[in-house]
């Protein structure tokens, strides 16, 4: 699926509707360039999860932890790690085979260690089409994720 969008907020109206489609164990792995939107979809999805905290990239901590939402919602962003044994010090499996949804920003830095079974998002940046122009191209691995053709931001 294919999105073009054309500011901030209607990358996190897109992130919501994802969120309320979301379930428990689901893994959403975010590429893009910085600045492209990774944290803006982000805390859309966790408004589409019912929480209703304040989402913040995790890109010295690794990862946060949110738990007050309709599920669970661990949030990944991987810039600084140089090593798949540094995830995996943090417990990267317990989290990622969880209950909760994971998401995990620049997860082609670690895509050798992932599952199969994941929706990755590719946020892409066109300056010819606008500064807040976004191609969003959402791509499922796995039968888990047939719901996505539900998906729609408005």
């Amino acid at each position: 699926m294919i999105f073009e969008i054309y500011s901030i907020e209607d990358t996190t109206k897109l992130g919501f509707s994802l969120g309320k489609l979301l379930n428990s164990g689901d893994i959403i792995c975010l590429t893009g360039d910085l600045g492209t939107g990774k944290t803006h979809i982000t805390k859309g999805i966790a408004r589409g999860l019912g929480i209703n905290e304040n989402i913040t990239s995790p890109t010295f901590t690794i990862v946060n932890e949110y738990d007050s939402g309709r599920l669970k919602l661990n949030h990944f962003d991987v810039y600084r790690v140089s090593d798949p044994d540094e995830i995996y010090a943090i417990g990267f499996d317990d989290y990622i085979f969880s209950d909760a949804v994971s998401i995990i920003e620049w997860a082609n830095y670690i895509e050798e260690i992932l599952p199969q079974e994941l929706l990755h998002i590719l946020i892409e940046k066109d300056l010819t089409k606008g500064d807040d122009y976004r191609k969003i191209t959402i791509t499922p691995y796995g039968n888990k994720f047939n719901y996505i053709k539900e998906l729609k931001i408005w």
